[in-house]
């Protein structure tokens, strides 16, 4: 609503999948430094409703900084690839764009849910949810119980998964690449109050639950079952 109605689309004659198309005319949309989308023209708001504080935050020289992280394509079409406040910043000052790396290890079939940490940390570690098929059929194939409870601490499985990890690991640069993870048998859902109603991760309840266990494993080796 602070950029509203649109800033940018693709059109019928110019689709470019994967983003969301050039600006549209009179609308002006540069990065900043660390690849915030800003947004200047007659469509931004003048400022929020008696808020000054906020309004001197998102409102700069004119140029709405709308919160989202991108990418101007050569032929000037935008593309959206994470929320700001969302990007891990690694101890070498890196950014990293979480969801990029989750989409990337949720791609390969045996991984449904994926949470990556390491803000400050060296590199990236993740929490991973096994996809419940690929987990009753390799416990049937290694004559293991069938329960995920069970199968989260069983080496075999989770050396199983490193090689999910790896073959995710290959499509991503190295500062992007998952070096530990850990397994857990719990979804995230809205129920649990993992996810928001939109179906998005809730990383700061997530963290909560699992922090200390994320952490942990930066004093692990690279196979060892969590």
């Amino acid at each position: 609503t602070e950029t509203a109605p649109v800033i940018s689309a693709n059109r019928p004659s110019r689709i470019k999948i994967k983003t969301v198309g050039p600006p549209c005319i009179g609308v002006e949309v540069k990065l900043s430094d660390d690849g915030e989308i800003l947004v200047r023209g007659e469509l931004t708001m003048q400022g929020y409703w008696n808020n000054p504080e906020a309004t001197s935050e998102t409102l700069r020289d004119g140029w709405v900084h709308t919160g989202d992280i991108g990418v101007l394509h050569d032929d000037g079409s935008l593309e959206i690839t994470d929320r700001k406040k969302d990007i891990i910043v690694l101890s070498g000052g890196d950014n990293v764009s979480p969801q990029r790396v989750e989409s990337m290890l949720t791609y390969e079939p045996e991984v449904v849910q994926a949470m990556v940490y390491g803000d400050r940390r060296p590199h990236l570690v993740a929490l991973l949810v096994p996809d419940a098929d690929f987990s009753r059929s390799w416990a049937g194939d290694h004559g293991k119980p069938m329960g995920l409870a069970t199968l989260v601490t069983e080496p075999d499985f989770h050396k199983a998964l490193r090689q999910v990890v790896e073959r995710a690991n290959a499509k991503l640069s190295n500062l992007e690449q998952v070096r530990r993870f850990i397994i857990v048998d719990e979804p995230f859902t809205t129920e649990n109050g993992l996810m928001t109603p939109s179906l998005k991760i809730r990383r700061h309840k997530i963290k909560e639950i699992y922090g200390d266990r994320l952490e942990a494993l930066y004093a692990r080796g690279l196979s060892s079952p969590s």
